[in-house]
This record gives structure tokens, sequence and C-alpha cells, in this order.
């Protein structure tokens, strides 16, 4: 959850769409955020010591852009190929990628507030490799795309979000629900750093969204809100988020460093669980969040802890939430979004994980190289 300004020229391996064999020697100068404070000396080479890992080759790093701002990551399906769109965040589209080899194919959206058009992309999720929801910060809004060509079917959710970030989304019987994450402040103190507001003022952190067709088109109707204000369970600085039906689990990232980074369990109805998730594991920032779900209800949860150069990957047991391990790219760094597609491809047989890299680019991550890695169980 950064703007990054780029003041130097990065080098990166010849800006290949493949994995390079070493970590780059890559300098990112950003303007923090208010959830950033004093997380800019926070080096994966300063703690790698400390961390348990296994390094993980990437499949492929994807064309490199550093205008773009590249914030998240999501997949589809299309005619039997994996296919990946990923959010620009400073200039204001959607880039296309070729699922197995990275290739930037073309960009969707552009500047605007009218339909189709984009303001800060930020979140953004695919379901049943038909349609895309697209989180809008500073359009303050949600916007609904179908797949494979883009069309702009709805904007919604404007008249209630102030500072949207990431959404999850799930199938309903008439549609979809759409769960929004809202990450309103009080203004910047003198520093420049966001004020977070009060406990008791959080309760409006995640909001609810009905979408269904209703003759030729889609309608969205607000579903209600909530969020929890005890001190335990409040979600201080909040953006990424991703349910399991299955468990009857929200997991939500607190990216709030001084409060003290991790995931909180929910429940799919808005309580919190009274558990936390990886708060010995974190070291940076708790950041994107994605779910390998087996079969029977087994499988782990993947979420990305942020650090400046390498990001570290963490795996948590789909029903005990216990950590079962960490890994790390060759060069994967500064991950915000991610996203796991199971089913995968021919390329990617037993499924696919995407990061976001530096702001720059998307990287991918075979399954089967992390399976061997963490030398984790068969998923069926």
């Amino acid at each position: 959850m950064r703007i990054l300004s780029f003041v130097a020229l990065l080098w990166l391996a010849a800006c290949s769409t493949t994995s390079p064999s070493v970590a780059p020697a890559v300098q990112a100068v950003h303007e923090s955020e208010g959830d950033e404070k004093d997380k800019d000396d926070l080096l994966f080479s300063k703690h790698q010591a400390d961390i348990p890992h296994v390094v993980v080759k990437e499949a492929w790093i994807s064309t490199i852009k550093p205008e773009d701002n590249v914030d998240s990551p999501a997949s589809w399906l299309q005619d039997g190929k994996m296919m990946v769109a990923a959010t620009a965040k400073s200039t204001d589209q959607l880039i296309i990628y070729d699922g197995d080899t990275g290739q930037r194919l073309r960009t969707v959206g552009g500047s605007g507030n009218g339909l189709g058009k984009l303001n800060r992309p930020n979140g953004i999720a695919t379901v049943d490799d038909k349609y895309v929801f697209v989180v809008e910060r500073d359009n303050h809004r949600v916007q609904m795309f179908a797949l494979p060509d883009f069309q702009p079917l709805l904007t919604f959710a404007d008249a209630d979000l102030i500072q949207p970030y990431g959404l999850w989304v799930r199938k309903r019987s008439e549609g979809y629900e759409v769960i929004v994450s809202d990450n309103y402040t009080m203004g910047e103190d003198a520093n420049g750093d966001d004020i977070i507001p009060p406990l008791v003022e959080l309760g409006k952190r995640f909001r609810r969204y009905e979408v269904h067709q209703e003759g030729r088109g889609w309608v969205a109707s607000a579903n209600g809100y909530f969020g929890d204000t005890s001190k335990a369970g409040a979600i201080r600085v909040a953006e990424s988020l991703f349910g399991d039906e299955a468990n009857n689990r929200l997991l939500i990232a607190e990216e709030d460093v001084a409060t003290g980074t991790r995931l909180r369990e929910y429940t799919l109805d808005g309580k919190y669980a009274g558990r936390d998730v990886g708060a010995a594991n974190y070291k940076a920032q708790a950041e994107g969040i994605a779910l390998m779900d087996c079969k029977g209800g087994g499988g782990w949860w993947i979420a990305s802890d942020q650090f400046n150069d390498r990001t570290v990957f963490h795996l948590f047991d789909r029903k005990t939430l216990e950590h079962v391990g960490s890994f790390v790219g060759h060069s994967t760094g500064l991950t915000d979004g991610v996203w796991l597609d199971r089913r995968g491809d021919a390329r990617f047989p037993q499924g696919v994980f995407y990061a976001s890299h530096l702001d720059i680019a998307v990287s991918a991550f075979d399954w089967r190289d992390i399976s061997k890695a963490l030398n984790l169980p068969e998923c069926m």
C-alpha cells in the first residue's frame, strides 16, 4: 500500500521475461504512506538468518514498465490457457499478460471516471472465468468487466466507499457477493502519515455488496458493513482479504506495523474469531493473501510479507492455520497483491501462484516448485 516514485532507472536482468538466476541489485525509492512507518529499513537481506525459508525460482518475471506501479494480479482460463490481469495504479490501467510466459499483451482502461475508465485501480479479482472486479481507490468505487474482452458492465459503491483498496468475491445463487476493504482515515499528520481513526470508528472497515443480473444488465446493492472495534480484533490499516467458505473463514491482513502486522481471522458473517495468524512469522508487513484449496477442505494459505528487497511468502495450514513453511523467490520483492489459480493449465498442471514484483512487474511460481521445495503433500 504505497505510491512508488522511482528516481533511478532499475536494472533487472535485461528486462527479460525469464527469472534471473540471482537477485538483481535494485534500489527503489518511494514515498511512504501511513502504514509504512519505519518499514523502509526492513530488508530481507538483514533478516534472512532469522526467517527459516526455502528459495523457489520464479517461472517467469513479466515485461517491466517502471511507470505502471503494478499492485495486484488475478488470472482466468481462456481457451484452456492461463491469462493474467494486473492493476497499474499510476497509469490507471489494467495490464493483460500471457499467464504462461509473462508477455505483456495489451492494456485496458485509462484515466477517468466514466464506465470503462479507471482512477488508481488497486485490488482485483476474477470469478468463473467470466468477470473481473476492480477496486478504484480514487474513484471510490468498484468496477465490473466481462472477460475476455473487458467490456465494462457496472460501477458501484461510490456512494459508500471513502478509500477502498482490496476485495474478495464469491459466487452466490443469483450472482456474486463482493466484500471491499475501506481504509478511511482522519487525514494526515504533520509528517504526512495517515491518521488512523479511533477504534470505535472502525466498524465500517469492510462493506458488502450483492451483484446480480437484471434483464440484460447488471445491478449492485449495498448489503451492510462490518469491522471489529476491539483492541484485539480491529483492523487499523485495511487492504487485503480472502475467504474460505468451506471453513467459514475470512482472513484479513492487519497492515499496521505499529500495532503488529499479521492476519486476523474473521468468520464470513464479519465477526472477529479471536485468533490471529502469523504474529510470530511476519517481520515486515502483511499484504496479499491467497488460498490453495484442496479436496476435503485441506490446503494452504499463502500470504506475502513485504520486505523491500525480497518478499517472504508464508504458508499456513488451511484448517489449523498453523505455519508450515516460508519461501522467497530469486528476485521477487515488495509484493502487494497475490493470486493463486489451483487449476493451472498445460504449462502449470498443478496450479500457479502470481505475485506483484517491485511495483514494476508480475512474477509467476509453478506450484510444483513450491510444493517440492516445502515438501508439501499432493493437493487433489
